[in-house]
């Protein structure tokens, strides 16, 4: 049964109040106590703690707060009373809760020097994790029998086969949009065949792999992220190092070599995938036939802008995978950090994989590729 704190409140001949609180004084009885104390009108001279049967730091601030508040005095305490509205009392701070808050410029040029800081340190710490990998590496082809061909394959799987459906579907309809818009632009000068021949170049030398990488990053450079990351925070990763297995060569390798390997085959299928939209559409809309449209594809597209999807597939492979491997492997602390660190690993990936497309089509064109 639960004891509840009261008090009295009596009014003297000068007017003064004194309040006797009576009870115990403790935080699991003082709800309807502070709620009282909270309507009291006019002054109080005395607080009395005469009766009190018990008495807390809650207590104690609640009889402390109403002294202060009135500028009444405390009487009638006993001895751990007296000891606890003293520390109360000495805890008593008038400083601000929260620091001053700093201009829009300071704080947006402190954003930025963390930013900076951030990056440059981020930078250095992914190239060591480049360097353990390539080291494993070295060590794997040293040592051949301690590679985890299963683990490869299964990525592979993972990657590669898992991934044939939603490619393909993406890479159709991105050949759909690409033949429909450019029909509809190429209509106004009669040069609707030429859709053919946008459609082809496109594909295999950009749209094809470009937009695979994206959709690899966000499906299985995401997945990387959250397991590693998850195995981390598990204590699995630490488990492998107690044991003697490298987390580089069991965990890293394997997603790394399957994404590389598998993106130059997706890359090529997007492509094939995306002619196929082109000429699905310019048979329904622009009354070419579907067989001529291939045919043609196969006169107007150079074998070059095929080797340069096929060049750009692997490197855009191996950025989405160590992207991914590398935040899964900096996770630490909680649950929360693993969505973080996906999240990181799919903007930095896309990112990357943007930029090296760009270098790529400067570096063709500076090499007689455009």
């Amino acid at each position: 049964m639960r004891e509840w704190s009261d008090f009295t409140s009596t009014t003297g001949a000068d007017g003064a109040t004194t309040v006797a609180i009576r009870g115990p004084l403790v935080v699991s009885s003082v709800s309807r106590l502070d709620a009282g104390l909270h309507g009291l009108e006019g002054p109080v001279a005395i607080v009395d703690l005469g009766e009190i049967t018990a008495i807390d730091t809650v207590g104690a601030w609640i009889a402390w707060r109403l002294a202060r508040s009135h500028g009444a005095r405390i009487v009638g305490a006993s001895e751990q009373a007296l000891r606890l509205i003293s520390a109360v009392d000495k805890a008593d701070d008038e400083a601000a809760v929260s620091a001053p808050r700093l201009s829009v410029f300071q704080r947006v040029l402190g954003a930025i020097g963390d930013y900076v800081q951030g990056t440059g340190t981020g930078t250095v710490a992914f190239l060591g994790f480049v360097g353990a990998m390539l080291v494993a590496m070295g060590e794997l082809i040293v040592h051949p029998s301690r590679f985890r061909s299963k683990a490869l394959i299964r990525q592979m799987e993972l990657v590669g086969v898992s991934a044939l459906g939603i490619i393909g579907l993406m890479s159709f309809l991105v050949g759909i949009v690409i033949a429909q818009q450019g029909a509809v632009q190429l209509k106004q000068f009669g040069a609707e065949i030429y859709t053919i021949n946008l459609t082809g170049r496109l594909s295999f030398r950009e749209l094809g792999v470009l937009m695979t990488a994206i959709m690899v990053a966000g499906r299985s450079g995401s997945a990387f992220a959250a397991q590693l990351g998850t195995m981390k925070l598990t204590e699995e990763v630490d488990a492998m190092r107690t044991i003697g297995v490298s987390p580089i060569e069991a965990l890293v390798i394997p997603r790394v070599l399957a994404c590389t390997f598998m993106m130059l085959l997706l890359g090529f299928y997007a492509s094939l995938c995306a002619v196929l939209g082109g000429a699905t559409i310019s048979t329904l809309t622009l009354e070419i036939p579907f067989m001529t449209f291939l045919s043609r594809i196969q006169e107007v597209v150079p074998l070059r802008d095929v080797w340069v999807g096929l060049v750009k597939a692997p490197v855009f492979g191996a950025i989405v995978a160590l992207a991914g491997c590398y935040q899964g492997m900096q996770v630490e602390g909680n649950s929360e950090e693993v969505g973080l660190r996906t999240t990181l690993a799919v903007v930095q990936a896309i990112f990357a994989v943007i930029v090296l497309d760009a270098f790529f089509a400067v570096f063709f064109t500076e090499v007689g590729w455009g």
